[in-house]
């Protein structure tokens, strides 16, 4: 049977590669174009992923790759690849640590493999659903917190969620023991650390979400769109990941009223 351990050599090569490239870029002079969405795109984005599709090319000649910058190659394949090289690139252009790079490995649609790089701070979850989840090496685990009240709770992008569901937001706002709004990757990393107890997330694309199902999941947590659905390539890009069954049920029931 093959798993996500098979792969996560070269995902580790892959992650490492994509760090030095960022590093390389960030803080320094950027060329920052905006796509058609108005999200921005600098050369260190097409880099990295340069840099990925290249080593796919060569090591996995077989496997698709479903890229932010640049799309899909061999979507139809068994394995295939979903990198965000620079999963918040507003944080990179304004010089804020908290990006991330995001690869993920699907076999037949099901992340068996999962890799979230802070490349600022020198750190590289690898998860491996079934197996268990690492940083730098080091076992890593979630907290096992089961109580909303008690929780520490991050809301990624609340502006969006805020415009199109205030009172999702409000509610929100209203529960846990420790609120942070935050952007991207990174509080989901710190879900699987076991620092941060729940994430709740809104507008989210497959190539940043795929990685963190792979990674919270293998490190003992829950993660699912917000009808409590597995995460697939055709979720709808809101997602909440939880330390326990426990708290994933309460989050469920406060976002959907």
């Amino acid at each position: 049977m093959v798993t996500g351990h098979d792969f996560a050599a070269h995902a580790k090569v892959i992650a490492e590669k994509a760090a030095e490239i960022a590093r390389g870029y960030f803080r320094g002079q950027l060329q920052v174009e905006l796509k058609a969405d108005e999200s921005p795109v600098t050369q260190a984005d097409k880099a990295v992923e340069q840099m990925v599709r290249d080593y796919l090319a060569e090591h996995f000649s077989d496997h698709g790759i479903l890229g932010e910058e640049h799309g899909t190659k061999h979507g139809d394949s068994r394995y295939l690849w979903v990198v965000d090289p620079i999963d918040g690139t507003r944080s990179f252009l304004t010089g804020h640590p908290l990006f991330g790079f995001l690869l993920a490995l699907l076999d037949n649609g099901d992340p068996i493999l999962g890799i979230i790089g802070a490349p600022a701070l020198r750190e590289t979850l690898i998860g491996i659903p079934g197996i268990g989840a690492t940083l730098n090496g080091s076992a890593i685990r979630v907290s096992g917190q089961t109580r909303l009240d008690d929780a520490r709770l991050f809301v990624n992008e609340g502006e969006k969620i805020y415009r199109d569901h205030p009172a999702v937001f409000a509610r929100l706002m209203g529960c846990g023991q420790t609120r942070r709004l935050g952007y991207d990757c990174y509080p989901h990393a710190l879900v699987a650390m076991g620092h941060v107890d729940a994430v709740v997330d809104y507008d989210l694309q497959p190539y940043d979400y795929m990685a963190l199902s792979a990674v919270v999941r293998a490190a003992g947590g829950q993660i699912t769109d917000w009808q409590g659905n597995p995460l697939t390539l055709a979720s709808d890009g809101r997602v909440v990941s939880a330390a326990s069954p426990e708290l994933h049920r309460d989050l469920l029931d406060l976002l959907n009223g």
